[in-house]
């Protein structure tokens, strides 16, 4: 909905423009179209879709309303025969549209063409519970299989990590049981030499 404004509207006071507004609303009705100011379709479309809208519940008291506005019998009575029987029961509105055409020669003005909406409303395809339901059990099988794929990765990783740690604690122990050997050959050596001095020592004495 357009916010009012204050003060003379459309270039009148308000009396006139509520008039301008309802000759302008019984020309779209008796012609489906009509082209004008940029400006006054805008203030026309909110107009014309309330008129329609009490035209399509079609009772006694919204054709009263509708004479209210418009004082053309005849465009109202097509209003409620032929205009509100032509547009789709399911639209739930915008019932008209508006199409600039550029500016007028002479005052430069913006002009548009507004026109009634009587096509079919296109519905939306939905996809179908069984399409998603399969669709679904398809893509449990790809997921089952990711999962046992991942675990062989994770197992081999593992067992690489494991023989990494065995084989890093292997040069470890060689190098302790080499040391051990190296300590226990000298030990041995040490301990030769002093028998070996032992020995002679009681050998020269007699030989003295």
């Amino acid at each position: 909905m357009p916010k009012p404004t204050k003060g003379p509207r459309l270039g009148s006071s308000p009396a006139h423009e509520r008039l301008m507004l309802s000759n302008l609303a019984c020309a779209l009705f008796e012609n489906g179209k009509i082209t004008t100011t940029e400006t006054r379709a805008k203030r026309l479309q909110p107009l014309a879709e309330r008129l329609i809208s009490k035209a399509r519940r079609g009772d006694l008291h919204a054709r009263r309303q509708v004479l209210a506005r418009l004082d053309n019998k005849a465009v109202v009575a097509k209003l409620f025969e032929e205009i509100a029987e032509q547009i789709d029961k399911e639209r739930e509105g915008g019932y008209t549209r508006i199409v600039k055409l550029g500016n007028r020669r002479g005052d430069n003005a913006p002009i548009a063409e507004i026109s009634l909406v009587l096509e079919a409303v296109e519905k939306k395809k939905k996809a179908k519970p069984a399409a998603k339901k399969e669709a679904a059990k398809a893509e449990a099988p790809k997921d089952e299989a990711k999962e046992e794929s991942a675990e062989p990765v994770e197992e081999k990783a593992e067992e690489a990590k494991a023989e990494e740690t065995e084989a890093a604690e292997a040069p470890a122990e060689e190098t302790k049981d080499d040391a051990a050997l190296e300590s226990e050959a000298s030990t041995e050596e040490s301990a030769s030499e002093a028998e070996a001095k032992t020995t002679d020592a009681p050998v020269e004495e007699k030989a003295e």
